[in-house]
């Protein structure tokens, strides 16, 4: 019996195989330290982060790169690799807690990787549409309102794992 890698990303034994080829992110690497014009990431031992301290002292030095970092990129491009799609009726009345459990839980994954974030809020019809700029971002909006106000959740990833779709429906 072979186990179905497609989701996980483990071909066996020996290691992961990689899930996305996410074409924001430079294969070659970045020389470091870079910083973010747009949103003051930095970019320091192949990693993304949000660090005031370090990010003002490079600045000042002048030791750090300017560059766009790929969040920054994906926004201006509108490029999402997460759809949430939120309905029902539940979802207008409870408007308030529910922005505010988007906002923090993306202020959560910003402050552990400053690459996931939210695109855009946009309401289509009676449904709102959330788009991010990774796709366990998506997923992870969808797994903590549901949490939070239950409701109906399905949760689903294009082949390549390039998109994650997320659906969450409360009636009443």
């Amino acid at each position: 019996m072979t186990k179905d890698t497609r989701k996980f990303g483990i071909s066996d034994k020996r290691g992961r195989t990689m899930t996305s080829e996410d074409p924001y992110i430079s294969e070659a690497g970045l020389k470091e330290p870079d910083l973010c014009i747009n949103c003051r990431a930095l970019y320091q031992n192949k990693r993304w982060t949000l660090d005031p301290k370090t990010f003002d002292a490079l600045e000042a030095s002048g030791e750090g790169h300017w560059v766009t970092c790929p969040a920054c990129q994906k926004i201006a491009e509108g490029y999402a690799e997460g759809v949430v799609t939120l309905r029902g009726g539940y979802l207008w009345e409870h408007e308030d807690e529910i922005f505010n459990i988007l906002k923090n839980e993306e202020a959560k994954a910003m402050a552990k990787n400053p690459l996931e974030r939210i695109i855009s809020m946009f309401r289509e019809n009676d449904d709102l549409v959330i788009e991010t700029t990774e796709e366990k971002l998506a997923e992870h909006l969808g797994r903590a309102l549901h949490k939070a106000h239950q409701g109906e959740l399905k949760v689903s990833w294009s082949e390549d794992h390039d998109v994650c779709r997320v659906t969450w429906e409360r009636l009443n």
